[in-house]
């Protein structure tokens, strides 16, 4: 069991935004975009944890992760971390946004309305 902690905890971090999505955030509605925000960082800190690994820096404890490994010996549960993580931050971020804009809507048909 807890070889799959890892993928448990992304799994529920995903589980915990997804309705931000469904209330409009429109982040997985704009996939190259998401692409584009997501995949350049991801590739940087998989490279920065692969040298890290191999210069004994830090490594992944066996019992804590399935094996499946991906280039540079990454464990997939941390290839995973850099996707889901900053998709969760902004599926927040866009929530956030969204709920700013529909307040500052209400604000302006309020002050239109006479007293």
């Amino acid at each position: 069991m807890a070889r799959f902690e890892y993928l448990f905890v992304l799994a529920a971090c995903v589980a915990v935004t997804l309705p931000l999505e469904l209330a409009g955030a429109r982040v997985y509605r704009r996939p190259r975009r998401l692409a584009r925000a997501v995949l350049p960082v991801a590739a940087v800190f998989l490279v920065w944890d692969a040298v890290a690994v191999v210069a004994g820096v830090w490594d992944f404890d066996p019992a804590f992760v399935t094996g499946l490994r991906a280039p540079l010996g990454i464990p997939l549960e941390e290839v995973l971390f850099f996707v889901v993580v900053p998709v969760c931050g902004l599926l927040t971020y866009e929530s956030v946004q969204l709920t700013g804009r529909l307040v500052a809507r209400a604000q302006r048909r309020r002050s239109r309305v006479p007293h």
